[in-house]
């Protein structure tokens, strides 16, 4: 934003307006997109990526369509309102509902990176474990709720060191990360979570292929605040999809009926609150059925239980 606007952080007077009389800084604009352009030429692989947390149009769009070019653009609304929602205790997170499924308003208007980077826990901020409400076991929960929201949602991700086991203080560069953490099984087990996240992501084309795209999501449950529940579907360009199921209220929630897009047994790809992560061991068995009930708009249905502030990730079995 300081590059892209001429009077970023200026007073009136302590700017003057470009050639066409407007405060964007057309030189600094040509300079990113040359820059972009001749990196990509000249490298192919590699991603830009812009950290930019204004609303100027186009910055993920090709430079020979007028856009800036850089591949994947910081979604700050998404992380800002979603560390916000977190942030409360379950108990009142019915009324802030609108936080957690706000980003997917505008979610393809750029090539999105959702990041929860080092300037969220720096400077009296506090680690990404410390801004949980509850005791140890709830921040840990909620921990993990966050990082499968994170994988699942459109977008890609960034997660600063220390975060995938759950660093208890924030982070310094005075010192080094809180390894000796890692010797305790519920910090290993947030650990183990991100390798499986990871693991079945690079999996699952329905996770990323469409990530740019709106016909890459669908809501399920967008409007349930009094359960502090949501859920998804995630589309490849052909093949099985992905149904994503939150829950981030303290209590187990369930049966829970949710529409699914074919009936059959859906296996269950990650359970957050699996005791290899740490958590309590309420799920499904591996496996729910869906019949053919038509429910939420689709002509399937199936119950599943939902563990207290976990994920559920389901695909069709093959």
């Amino acid at each position: 934003a300081s590059m892209l606007y001429l009077d970023y952080s200026k007073k009136h007077g302590e700017w003057t307006p470009n050639r066409f009389g407007g405060r964007e800084n057309l030189e600094a604009i040509d300079f990113l997109k040359e820059v972009n352009a001749t990196a990509y030429k000249l490298y192919p692989g590699i991603v830009m990526i812009a950290e930019e947390s204004t609303a100027f149009a186009g910055v993920t769009s090709p430079t020979d369509a007028g856009g800036l070019g850089f591949g994947l653009k910081w979604n700050m609304g998404w992380m800002h309102d979603t560390l916000q929602y977190l942030a409360v205790d379950p108990m009142y997170r019915s009324h802030h509902h609108g936080e957690l499924t706000f980003s997917m308003v505008y979610a393809f208007s750029e090539n999105f990176l959702l990041p929860i980077s080092h300037d969220e826990v720096v400077h009296g901020k506090g680690s990404l474990l410390q801004k949980m409400p509850g005791d140890q076991w709830q921040k840990l929960a909620n921990l993990r709720a966050l990082l499968a929201f994170q994988w699942a949602h459109p977008g890609k991700q960034l997660l600063f060191m220390g975060q995938e086991f759950g660093q208890p203080s924030e982070w310094s560069e005075e010192r080094g990360l809180d390894w000796w953490i890692l010797d305790q099984p519920v910090h290993r087990g947030l650990f183990t979570l991100v390798t499986q996240l990871n693991q079945v992501y690079r999996a699952s084309p329905a996770l990323w292929q469409l990530d740019h795209e709106p016909r890459g999501f669908q809501w399920l449950v967008g409007d349930d605040a009094h359960n502090n529940v949501i859920a998804f579907l995630r589309w490849p360009s052909e093949g099985n999809p992905v149904a994503v199921v939150v829950n981030f209220s303290g209590n187990p929630v369930g049966p829970y009926r949710i529409g699914l897009p074919v009936p059959g047994e859906w296996a269950e790809l990650l359970n957050t609150d699996a005791e290899e992560f740490g958590g309590s061991g309420v799920g499904n068995h591996g496996t729910v059925v869906a019949e053919q009930h038509p429910h939420g708009g689709q002509p399937a249905s199936a119950e599943v239980m939902l563990p207290p502030l976990g994920a559920v990730w389901l695909t069709p079995r093959a």
